[in-house]
């Protein structure tokens, strides 16, 4: 049947190559393509998805948490001293300790942002410690960047006497 046909036989297997290549991308290539496709877009939708910059509202919502961190933590300089201070006492005061020491702002504490302020108090362990808790919690006095306790011996007359000081870092934003 083949050798009737007034054709080459050259170009029947081009045609019948062509066919084959025809069929084969309609079953298997084109699916492939359109799935390495629609790979690329959902690589690149990825791509978006996580680079922040690209979502606003995020950033917003970012910012205005660390806003109200920053102000949580934010007290007035000079009312440092006083208003600060004042409600120090007064939550030592309920726990039953004394507020002993408020030395001078020392200007190595100082940075561009913060202000680092130290208080001794004296007292029991327990009672410190509940101090130092509700100073944790306490808002608008800054908050505590370190703590220690100290034992220290006082030599009054011939009495040796110990106390209990619990020195308190108290960190502020300008």
């Amino acid at each position: 049947m083949l050798d009737k046909l007034p054709v080459k036989k050259a170009y029947l297997l081009l045609l019948a190559t062509i066919l084959l290549l025809i069929v084969a991308y309609k079953l298997a290539f084109k699916k492939t393509i359109e799935a390495w496709q629609i790979n690329s877009q959902l690589k690149e939708q990825i791509i978006q998805a996580t680079d922040l910059s690209y979502q606003p509202a995020y950033l917003e919502r970012k910012n205005r948490n660390l806003s109200q961190i920053i102000n949580r933590y934010k007290t007035d300089t000079a009312a440092f001293r006083s208003n600060s201070i004042s409600a120090i006492s007064e939550i030592a005061a309920k726990e039953n300790v004394k507020l002993s020491e408020v030395p001078m702002q020392d200007p190595l504490y100082h940075t561009n942002q913060f202000i680092i302020q130290k208080l001794n108090f004296e007292g029991d362990f327990f009672s410190l410690t509940r101090t130092l808790n509700k100073l944790q919690s306490t808002k608008g006095i800054g908050v505590v960047r370190a703590a220690s306790y100290k034992s220290v011996k006082t030599i009054l007359n011939t009495d040796e006497a110990k106390k209990l000081v619990l020195e308190v870092y108290l960190e502020t934003v300008k």
